[in-house]
């Protein structure tokens, strides 16, 4: 049993890891954001365009901008994993040349129907 505590610590040492790791990309990300915005501003500034302060709220705009479209991207993902773990997978069968009518779906249920209890009678016997 000492071998499964090794392997769950490391398991959570890899979780943290991770987190850890994404944490700095996006730091890192955001940083360059926000210093990509921060001279765009000061070039509007040297061109009277606007002024300092108009530039500072510009630049905390455009950060606050990007944060708020990631952790929405971010809720959106996890979102989608969630109901794609929760939902089954759909499996559709179609013999080439075959279409999909009513009649042949039913056809098909029945087969089905037909080959499940047959099982079911192998197995009881």
């Amino acid at each position: 049993m000492a071998g499964l505590g090794d392997i769950v610590q490391k398991a959570f040492y890899l979780g943290v890891g991770l987190a850890t790791a994404a944490g700095e990309q996006a730091g890192e990300k955001f940083s360059s954001i926000g210093s990509q915005a921060q001279k765009l501003a000061d070039e509007m500034v040297a061109k009277g365009e606007i002024t300092t302060e108009e530039a500072r709220k510009l630049v905390d705009d455009m950060v606050k901008s990007a944060q708020q479209q990631n952790l929405n991207q971010a809720k959106t993902n996890n979102t989608e994993r969630a109901q794609k773990t929760n939902e089954p997978r759909r499996i559709e069968i179609v013999a080439d040349g075959e279409a999909q009518s009513p009649e042949n779906i039913s056809d098909m249920r029945k087969q089905v129907e037909a080959l499940q209890e047959e099982l079911k009678r192998m197995k009881d016997s």
